[in-house]
């Protein structure tokens, strides 16, 4: 069994081919700069399998284009996506909005209805839909599945998930809290209760998945109860080009006295904002070179990260009441040792401890770094949402 996951963004295309019972992967890579003219000798697939690297140079038109390049490179690494091997692709989409909140069969009318949910999604869903069509025609004859970021935050309370706003304006216009990197968080979690053992209804965790894109949340016997991206994955935690949360006057402020219109504060907010916005990278390890040349700004970038996080973390704690495990998951989380003491510095009256030991080794496997004597279990879990996206598109397809 066979299933073919990709994550199409608006100039790449992400993949992998795995099996979803035994969690093996036999090929994964990475389309990148679709659309952009290129000199003939520029890698722009990068394709792994068993053990082995087989590049793609020039210029890639299209999402159409980049898939036929890279069932090429599959053929090439002896791996045929064509024959009676694939059982199923699944598909990343961030957006579901109120329509979709479960994986779901791939159709004209699905295609069509993800389309119209751009106006939540304009920087994702566009992308996914493109990826979407090509790989149909691709291979018209294998099932697909689409899955939805925001598809575990849909049940989220209705005091968690309401802005205060005009009612009927709201209702009108799909304004609610969404919440992303869903199928992160349902994994991890997931994860971390197999690791607690006992019953899972009875574990509260809170997950913090921390990337270039970041987010926490709050979840509850596995049903998440509160998240902190809302109605686009802009809210919440301070992220590498994203600001996170702001006082919403900042951006009519702008519009009146900066002369800046919706897509320039947009481009502002979501671009060129976060960790890039206040020390010029967003990259974690230049970020610490940076802090290490005793660059302050660098060093207030990473203030402001560490309290935004830190106050989620708190706020999620009293929404809670009891917490069994505070995980870390995604590029920052499961890499940076100086992020997770910081976050929970502090914290053992809470009964959180922190092992420095556990903390400070390199690992790629999930683990606990709490003491033992910590009340509230500290784990570091690798995230693995092609695995989860495999598994969800071959339980439908069957």
């Amino acid at each position: 069994m066979q299933v073919l996951v990709i994550n199409s963004g608006s100039s790449s295309i992400k993949y992998q081919l795995l099996n979803p019972v035994s969690a093996t992967v036999m090929a994964s890579g990475l389309v990148s700069r679709i659309g952009e003219e290129l000199p003939d000798d520029t890698v722009t697939i990068e394709h792994h399998s068993d053990g082995k690297q087989f590049d793609h140079t020039g210029t890639i038109a299209d999402h159409a284009e980049g898939l036929r390049a890279v069932f090429g490179l599959f053929e090439r690494s002896g791996h045929d996506l064509t024959g009676a091997h694939l059982s199923a692709v699944g598909h990343r989409v961030v957006h579901g909005g109120e329509v979709f909140y479960e994986p779901t069969l791939i159709t004209d009318e699905v295609v069509a209805a993800i389309d119209a949910l751009s106006m939540l999604a304009p920087l994702h869903n566009p992308a996914n839909v493109t990826g979407i069509r090509s790989a149909r025609e691709m291979l018209p004859d294998v099932p697909q599945v689409a899955v939805f970021d925001t598809a575990f935050f849909h049940g989220l309370p209705d005091a968690a998930k309401t802005y205060a706003i005009d009612a009927e304006i709201a209702a009108a216009h799909g304004v609610r809290r969404y919440g992303f990197h869903g199928t992160s968080h349902e994994y991890v979690s997931g994860r971390v209760s197999q690791l607690l053992g006992g019953d899972p209804a009875t574990h509260n965790q809170i997950v913090l998945h921390l990337g270039n894109g970041a987010s926490a949340s709050a979840i509850r016997g596995g049903r998440a109860i509160d998240t902190s991206m809302g109605l686009t994955p802009l809210e919440g935690l301070v992220m590498g080009t994203r600001s996170g949360d702001i006082d919403p006057g900042i951006a009519m402020h702008l519009a009146r006295t900066a002369g800046l219109n919706v897509d320039g504060i947009d481009e502002l907010l979501n671009r060129n904002s976060g960790i890039k916005g206040m020390s010029g990278v967003n990259d974690f390890r230049a970020l610490f070179a940076k802090i290490d040349a005793g660059d302050r700004a660098a060093r207030l970038a990473y203030d402001v990260y560490i309290h935004r996080l830190r106050h989620y973390i708190g706020a999620y704690m009293v929404d809670l009441g009891r917490v069994d495990a505070i995980t870390f998951t995604a590029g920052v989380g499961e890499n940076s040792a100086p992020v997770r003491i910081d976050a929970l510095a502090g914290l053992q009256r809470f009964g959180i401890e922190v092992d420095q030991t556990a903390n400070n080794a390199k690992s790629q496997e999930a683990r606990f770094i709490s003491t033992p004597d910590s009340a509230v279990k500290v784990l570091v879990v690798p995230t693995d949402e092609e695995l989860a996206i495999a598994r969800a598109a071959t339980a439908l397809v069957r």
